[in-house]
């Protein structure tokens, strides 16, 4: 039996097989009434389905039906690999849809009325949107602009190797945070960080929210080396650092831990017992398909397609992530969603915006919702 998580009692907690070869673990609410609208809420890294725990019941208290599951490689979902000399296909984008199709079909639904994504999250949102239109009826994808396939540039594209040598060359090297994830070391450098786990998620949790006053996010110019190092380390790390050491000075003093109601020490406990327990590879592996060329021929192949249901974009005013891909942001306003219905960056929020700033975001979520959805 499962650990017992620290949920509210109409929160509820339990596993579906036979999701695309999966045991998925899923969180829910607004189970008890039947013939409700479905919203799914997926996470990000380093997340988990509990990341939703704060917005399952105002949806629930809204009409919806709501389910956030452990995703392909994360938390108590189990029946994927955590090796890194694998093929990465099931853990791309479009496999990744796939797991949504086989989850919801398993829910006993045929669509899905309410379709969230945080972080990671959020583009996994845009290609089920993008590719599944029929599905996924309106999108909110929240703190990673979505900018659809790649190109050339960015990233995925032809191009990384020479930012790369670009971050390489400037006076103080740097490297992107994508290349390192996408390392054999990375997992374990976490795993066995000299502060412990649990520090270093903390660290890493406060060094990219709103509590720590150096975030101040802005537009980049373009996608080069230059820019791309005004960003924080935790995006354009130093070139020889882990990402450990890299958040280790950022660990914030006890009576500010003590004073953080967003993330509860209990609360920061699920993410290090499950993240011991199962390490980062599974989440590691989505970062890694970035580079994998074949799985990138297939997505430009969908360079033409566009999200044509509605969609909002929501992020925190201090996070960095709506900004740290020059160009993504504007991209998803102008071309990829043809019904954008809003973006919001929510003052007093870092990158963890449902967990910093629950109420504004399950309002503007539940407003939507009710605005694109049938819902009573």
């Amino acid at each position: 039996m499962d650990p017992h998580l620290p949920l509210p009692s109409n929160i509820r907690s339990r596993r579906i097989d036979g999701v695309n070869g999966l045991s998925m673990h899923i969180l829910e609410a607004g189970y008890e009434t039947p013939g409700r609208p479905l919203a799914l809420l997926l996470h990000g890294f380093p997340e988990l389905a509990f990341s939703w725990r704060k917005i399952l019941e105002p949806l629930a208290d809204a009409g919806f039906y709501v389910v956030a599951p452990d995703q392909r490689g994360y938390g108590r979902t189990t029946g994927w690999s955590d090796a890194y000399e694998q093929d990465l296909r099931p853990f791309g984008p479009l496999a990744l849809v796939d797991d949504m199709l086989a989850l919801v079909a398993e829910l006993g639904h045929n669509t899905v009325a309410l379709l969230v994504g945080h972080d990671f999250g959020s583009p996994v949102a845009g290609w089920c949107a993008m590719t599944r239109p029929d599905v996924f009826q309106s999108v909110v994808m929240m703190s990673a602009p979505f900018a659809g396939a790649p190109s050339a540039g960015g990233i995925a594209g032809s191009g990384r190797d020479s930012i790369d040598d670009g971050l390489a060359k400037l006076s103080r090297p740097r490297k992107h945070y994508h290349w390192y994830y996408a390392t054999p070391a990375a997992n374990r450098d976490m795993l066995d960080a000299s502060s412990g786990l649990h520090a270093l998620l903390r660290a890493y949790f406060h060094y990219k929210s709103a509590d720590w006053s150096g975030n101040k996010p802005y537009r980049l110019v373009d996608w080069s080396a230059e820019q791309l190092a005004l960003l924080p380390t935790y995006y354009i790390m130093d070139r020889g650092a882990t990402m450990a050491e890299t958040v280790a000075p950022f660990m914030p003093a006890p009576e500010a831990i003590s004073a953080c109601t967003w993330l509860t020490e209990q609360d920061l406990s699920v993410y290090s017992d499950e993240y011991r327990r199962t390490g980062f590879q599974g989440g590691l592996n989505w970062y890694r398909t970035r580079f994998d060329g074949q799985l990138n021929a297939e997505l430009a192949g969908f360079a033409n397609n566009s999200i044509d249901v509605p969609s909002m974009f929501i992020s925190g005013a201090s996070d960095w992530g709506t900004f740290q891909a020059p160009g993504a942001l504007e991209r998803m306003q102008s071309k990829i969603c043809t019904q954008m219905q809003g973006t919001h960056l929510i003052d007093g929020a870092g990158h963890w915006v449902m967990q910093e700033k629950t109420e504004a975001v399950a309002r503007l979520i539940t407003d939507f919702g009710k605005r694109n959805t049938l819902v009573g």
